[in-house]
């Protein structure tokens, strides 16, 4: 009997849902409902298509993980279809442990953006949608590509969308300015990228992930290509000196442009590493150490003693970001179990952190119509709920414990403990100046008196940004209490990327 059930379990699965192409399923679901949106244009029902459309990717994005199996290291639900067959170009993707937990995180983030937009944009609000859904699927993509050119194309391919967003619906004068910054740091950033990938076509005949992996370049081709890959993914990230597009794309942004960037954009340059400058260039990786170490320990410090000063809420976050994501970078470069799957847990509680935050300006800019810290005092007295919840998310913030961030964080200082003491002292100065800008922002914010001036409404978290909140927070504790979900899907995959990089080695 049991076996009937699951024989007929199977069966539903594969003919409703078409597992052996669900990653093609997941991404064009977004596409499709960008696609209803533009056709309903001007009714009422497009809000609601385009939540319908991103809470059903979501849902798809859990089944993918219900079904993967954290058991094998090979490359899961892969698609295969001839691209450009006359220069060796396939349409090919899959997933591993690596790249699994970002396509849900994307899944998640975006419903939220959606939530954030729902009475705060007033113009053009089917664009605005369609613009997030449309991102929403060049995403999926991008963190499921297994060939060069696939992932290139479509990582620039996000510039777009973020351009727009920014452009249109940024919140003040200098919005233009910012989108441009957004578009040509990143974009001239990969021209490198580029290049490095035509190489490797002409020197291998393939851009096939799968091929390249059992391709062994000669030490001063991997040090060429591994500096190339690094300059882009650098920005992407964003590492000092080439970060200051990130604070300006910021501040100004709309709510759900900043959640999208910090949640989600920002990962595709640590991912970039994680997936192709590791296991491709391995001896570029050991011979560069020096140079990140030190690059990753610099921005940690100059960016967290940089969020200190500032005066808008917004580029307080910003920084902190870029903070966080510098000290992912060293738990990458550890080239260790613990360091690796820290940061890899370190980007998804990121994501959901640093999300929150954003949302928490949000609210606050939807009422008041500033973000400079001057303006604000006692909002523990109007809006209780609001600041409870900005408490526990700026906790996670400084890796408190039984927070995600703290697990991550953890994780990343052993991993960089066993490599080396010196960057792991001067990289955890980031965690003390970490509780220094976060502690401030949060007690000139909640407490104090209230600045009547400006402080007029007292109305605290809606029905719509109370329900907002509620997943980030429930992740964010069972992330930082029970981390095996997360990190016994890792294990096989970063055990086997370790071995690989070894082996050529």
């Amino acid at each position: 009997m049991n076996n009937l059930i699951d024989f007929s379990f199977n069966n539903f699965i594969n003919t409703f849902f078409f597992i052996d192409n669900l990653l093609i399923i997941i991404s064009i679901t977004p596409l499709l409902g960008a696609l209803l949106v533009l056709c309903f244009r001007g009714s009422y029902v497009t809000k609601n298509i385009s939540l319908f459309f991103s809470i059903l990717t979501f849902f798809l994005t859990v089944l993918l993980w219900s079904l993967f199996d954290e058991s094998v290291s090979h490359f899961q639900f892969l698609v295969n279809y001839k691209l450009i067959p006359s220069v060796n170009v396939d349409f090919i993707l899959g997933i591993d442990g690596l790249s699994l937990f970002f396509i849900v995180l994307t899944a998640l983030i975006v419903p939220l953006c959606i939530l954030s937009s729902w009475n705060s944009i007033k113009y053009r609000i089917e664009d605005f949608f369609i613009a997030f859904l449309i991102m929403e699927s060049l995403l999926m993509i991008v963190f499921s590509s297994l060939d060069l050119i696939l992932f290139y194309v479509f990582f620039e391919s996000v510039l777009i969308p973020m351009f727009i967003i920014v452009g249109i619906w940024g919140s003040r004068e200098r919005k233009i300015r910012a989108g441009y910054m957004l578009f040509l740091y990143t974009l001239l950033g990969s021209v490198l990228m580029l290049l490095s990938i035509i190489f490797i076509h002409y020197q291998v005949g393939t851009t096939n992930y799968h091929s390249l992996l059992g391709t062994i370049f000669n030490e001063s081709h991997q040090k060429v290509m591994w500096l190339a890959f690094f300059i882009s993914f650098a920005v992407k990230i964003p590492i000092v000196p080439v970060h200051v597009w990130l604070p300006e794309a910021h501040v100004e942004a709309p709510t759900a442009g900043s959640v999208i960037l910090a949640g989600i954009l920002l990962k595709l340059g640590s991912y970039g590493v994680l997936r192709f400058l590791m296991p491709l260039f391995p001896y570029g990786m050991f011979y560069y150490l020096p140079l990140v170490y030190t690059l990753g320990i610099i921005s940690i410090i100059y960016t967290s003693l940089i969020a200190i000063r500032q005066t808008d809420i917004k580029r307080v976050i910003a920084y902190a970001s870029v903070a966080h994501m510098n000290l992912i970078v060293l738990g990458l470069f550890c080239i260790n179990t613990q360091g690796i799957e820290g940061s890899i847990y370190q980007m998804l509680s990121h994501g959901v952190v640093s999300s929150a935050l954003f949302l928490c300006v949000g609210v606050l800019y939807d009422r008041y119509h500033t973000r400079l810290i001057r303006y604000y005092n006692g909002c523990v007295y109007l809006m209780p709920l609001f600041s409870l919840f900005f408490l526990i998310f700026t906790m996670a913030n400084i890796a408190l414990p039984g927070t995600s961030s703290f697990v991550g964080e953890a994780l990343i200082f052993i991993g960089l403990f066993k490599v080396n003491i010196f960057v792991t002292f001067f990289s955890a100065t980031g965690m003390i100046l970490g509780g220094a800008y976060s502690l401030w922002l949060y007690n000139r914010v909640i407490f104090g008196n209230i600045k009547k001036i400006v402080m007029v409404s007292r109305t605290d978290l809606n029905t719509i940004e109370f329900w907002m909140f509620i997943p980030l927070i429930i992740l964010t504790i069972i992330m930082g209490v029970y981390p095996a979900i997360f990190l016994d899907v890792l294990h096989t995959s970063v055990g086997n990327l370790i071995y690989h990089m070894k082996l050529i080695i």
